[in-house]
């Protein structure tokens, strides 16, 4: 785990014994559970700790000026999966307060395995669709900072995102290749749900591809309530 190691440090956040513990351990429990069930595709103890681990902790580049954040703040990370990159974020930075959503069952059962036997509190595990949940009152603009990691156009991932943000909060959605002509179709979107595009963080750590972004979109006014629209509306005709 060096690469793990090295990068962390490089990006303001290293990893002390225990926090390396924990991860090995997640990746030896992520890869038995991957034999039965199919929860990545990526398969190599090498990729897994950097084009999981190391590209989850890459979100902390994005919250260096963001202090609160390291106080406990209200995390939510959308279409969580096998727990990137909510999971290594938690582990990382223990305060947060991360909320791992997932729709698929499987995976959320995974994610409830895996932060029980890691022994992570603070952490909340919820199954469900972001479309569906961003309408709900305990969570709609409750969170200080929500990611996310999903394959999806910019678009999309701003209409599933940005209602769960607080006023002043952060959407930041992980991006991988050019993003300029997703950044111009989303324009209209960020606008109307409320939000200021901040910054595109270029991601360079050693072990991860290149062509790897953060975009950061400011929370700086309220989602209208009807959106998110019903299910599977953003994905097929995004704002």
């Amino acid at each position: 785990m060096q690469t793990l190691s090295v990068g962390a440090s490089l990006i303001g956040h290293p990893l002390d014994p225990p926090q390396m513990a924990r991860f090995e351990q997640y990746m030896r429990i992520l890869l038995e559970w991957n034999e039965r069930f199919n929860l990545t595709s990526i398969t190599s103890p090498r990729e897994i700790e950097t084009r999981h681990f190391l590209d989850s902790l890459s979100v902390v580049l994005a919250l260096e000026h963001e202090p609160v954040v390291l106080r406990h703040s209200r995390l939510l990370d959308i279409g969580s999966g096998a727990g990137f990159p909510g999971i290594p974020l938690k582990i990382a930075i223990p305060e947060l307060e991360v909320y791992l959503l997932e729709a698929t069952g499987k995976k959320v059962d995974f994610l409830r395995h895996i932060t029980h036997v890691l022994g992570l509190s603070g952490i909340v595990v919820i199954h469900g669709r972001a479309e569906e949940l961003g309408h709900q009152a305990t969570l709609r603009e409750t969170f200080d900072v929500v990611v996310s990691r999903a394959v999806a156009p910019l678009a999309t991932l701003v209409e599933l995102g940005l209602p769960f943000v607080r006023r002043d909060g952060l959407f930041i959605a992980m991006k991988k290749g050019d993003t300029s002509t997703e950044l111009d179709h989303a324009t209209t979107a960020v606008s109307l749900l409320g939000g200021h595009l901040q910054e595109r963080i270029d991601v360079d750590l050693p072990g991860l591809p290149g062509n790897h972004h953060l975009i950061c979109i400011r929370k700086t006014g309220p989602t209208p309530a009807r959106f998110p629209r019903r299910p599977g509306m953003p994905a097929r005709n995004p704002l």
